[in-house]
């Protein structure tokens, strides 16, 4: 069965930096597409950003565009999502996520079969 396990988060200043990692541990899951949403206080849950199995195709949310960048790294089975230039409105808690097709890779979560426990980003202004 596989799992998913994220870490990275914290408190950093507006325009600082932060790396979310996502580990994903299981017989498949170098074949699955791992990704991020996050839910913000008051809102719900919203696309970020997602890589396929081999971190070949990646997609973004619209807040993520020019700012953050996946990346995937197979032999350890885990993406990173290095954030840039952040803002209070970043603030929240981003959630891993695992897709066994490339569906995640388009901001659907849909075909989505595990979900990590969430890491908490906050960014102070």
């Amino acid at each position: 069965q596989l799992h998913v396990v994220e870490s990275g988060g914290g408190l950093v200043q507006a325009g600082g930096s932060l790396r979310l990692s996502c580990a994903a541990s299981g017989r498949t899951a170098s074949s699955y597409a791992l990704g991020w949403f996050r839910q913000r206080p008051g809102k719900e849950r919203e696309f970020v950003a997602a890589a396929n199995w081999n971190g070949g195709t990646t997609g973004y949310g619209d807040s993520a565009q020019g700012r953050f960048t996946i990346s995937r790294d197979n032999s350890k089975n885990t993406v990173y999502l290095q954030m840039n230039s952040l803002k209070p409105e970043d603030t929240g808690v981003y959630y891993c996520a695992a897709d066994p097709t490339a569906t995640l890779v388009r901001g659907n979560p849909i075909k989505v079969e595990v979900w990590g426990q969430g890491t908490l980003v906050t960014i102070s202004s």
